[in-house]
């Protein structure tokens, strides 16, 4: 890559778009072809003794000069001003008016009448579930979590299964045995921690729960920063700094530390979320409706300067790309005489990892190049016989078996394809008769019936595959075949 042109305009000349977009790649390793500034990093500048300084750093930057580049995220760090004590003041009062007037009816927020300890539970419930979750969603999962659960010492003698059952649907499930595992270290210590500081030795409870908890529950003037957090403050300040950075994220929490009020730091830190949550969204501001749009640099550089917008702030980071994954999935059912009897089996997850302690399928991982129905089969059949002694060509009959096709299932950083077949069994002797080897002792598996899986807490990924058996037995069902009546109809 060739340097950057030094004669055109500083913001020009330190800008790298794609799709109309400022982008910094996150990265901790800077180099000439993934560097890169946000456009307003000139006119963002309010000291013109240190524009020199910013120019020089991104030429070497463009240049390649060793460290460079860090240098320039440094610079970028060191522009993040204070709030002068008259601006926070001010903030703080428009924030909380506006929040007075304008906050959302949610169910957390009518527990502000409750004993302490018990609005502190509620809030640490609605805040881990608002964790990658919107609050649409959260609602219903909160009101019925309350409903099983009303106190800390309800959920503490809940098992991790009445837990996921519950949570199911929510996705990112470590957040639920965080919950209950800090549910029991409360318990069992005998009060609810009071201070951010303590709340912050609870299992799961990191510095941002354990603000709104403290702010929200018990007044602590404690600081909170999430992504609506950022998005206010970077536009605020029109921050360029890569809001992925770790010196970056210590100076916004330093930064929200000097705004929280010092009298109503709850309703002030949820006024804050509130306005990233709404009015200033990541792609569509409601600057004209924003009870702070008098204080914004954002708002006032994109006035003065064509090429800077609003949702320039934050810098856009780019993704780390997905990795894709293949799997065999095989839905066994094993038939014993009578419908009713007839189970699924299900394998639980390690308890550490993605997933953790869940139930799923039989699934094997594979190759990209080795997912043709008859490598898989192969693949599942050596699976099955190791882990759970059913040997298709010895102590089992396969009654049927087909493919029922593919899904595609998205994690935040795995795109994983799973080829999904249905298999059904019959086996020599009962099902507690299947000798367990070394290998099948280090697994946890068992056998379900129908009405068990409809109520379990499956994840979303399994209840699709599920809900892709449902429909073959649906289909065949209404177009049925001579011999094939009483097979579908436990499926």
């Amino acid at each position: 890559m060739s340097a950057w042109p030094l004669a055109l305009p500083f913001d020009q000349s330190l800008t790298l778009k794609m799709a109309g977009k400022t982008l910094i790649p996150n990265s901790n390793v800077p180099s000439p072809s993934s560097f890169s500034i946000s456009p307003a990093m000139e006119a963002m500048a309010e000291n013109p003794k240190r524009r020199p300084r910013r120019r020089r750093a991104a030429a070497a930057a463009a240049a390649g000069e060793p460290g460079a580049g860090a240098a320039v995220a440094a610079t970028a760090v060191e522009d993040m001003e204070d709030f002068a004590k008259g601006e926070a003041e001010s903030l703080r009062a428009s924030l909380l008016r506006w929040y007075d007037e304008h906050r959302r009816s949610l169910p957390w927020r009518a527990a502000s009448g409750v004993d302490e300890a018990e609005r502190a539970y509620a809030v640490w419930v609605s805040e881990v579930m608002l964790q990658q979750t919107r609050v649409a969603v959260v609602v219903d999962y909160y009101n019925r979590w309350m409903k099983r659960w009303p106190t800390l010492r309800r959920l503490a003698s809940a098992s991790q299964e009445e837990v996921n059952e519950m949570w199911a649907g929510l996705g990112y499930y470590r957040r639920a045995r965080f919950l209950l595992e800090g549910a029991k270290c409360i318990v069992d210590k005998g009060e609810f921690p009071r201070t951010a500081s303590a709340l912050r030795r609870v299992p799961g409870i990191g510095n941002y729960t354990a603000g709104a908890i403290a702010s929200i529950a018990f007044n602590e003037a404690a600081p909170v920063v999430d992504g609506n957090v950022v998005r206010v403050i970077s536009r605020l300040k029109a921050i360029s700094a890569n809001p992925k950075e770790t010196a970056t994220v210590k100076r916004f929490w330093k930064l929200a530390g000097q705004l929280v009020d010092p009298l109503r730091p709850g309703d002030f830190n949820q006024a804050i979320m509130e306005l990233g949550a709404t009015l200033c969204s990541r792609t569509n501001p409601g600057c004209s409706s924003c009870p702070i749009s008098k204080q914004c640099k954002a708002l006032s550089l994109s006035k003065d300067t064509k090429s800077v917008e609003v949702t320039d702030f934050p810098a856009k980071v780019l993704k780390a790309k997905q990795r894709h994954d293949f799997a065999a999935v095989c839905v066994v059912q094993i038939m014993q005489g009578a419908d009713e009897n007839h189970v699924f089996l299900l394998v639980k997850r390690p308890e550490e990892g993605l997933l953790a302690g869940l139930w799923e399928f039989p699934s094997v991982p594979l190759d990209e190049d080795k997912v043709d129905v008859g490598l898989r089969r192969k693949e599942m059949d050596k699976y099955l016989k190791k882990s759970f002694n059913l040997d298709i060509r010895r102590n089992c009959k396969v009654v049927s078996r087909e493919d029922v096709g593919e899904y595609v299932h998205i994690f935040s950083h795995i795109r994983l394809r799973m080829y999904v077949e249905l298999m059904i069994l019959t086996i020599e002797g009962n099902l507690d008769k299947l000798a367990k080897s070394e290998e099948q002792c280090k697994l946890t598996w068992k056998f379900f019936d129908v009405s068990s899986i409809e109520t379990m807490g499956l994840t979303s990924g399994v209840r699709k595959v599920y809900n892709m058996i449902k429909g073959i037995k649906e289909k065949k069902l209404s177009h049925p075949t001579r011999g094939t009546r009483k097979r579908i109809k436990s499926l």
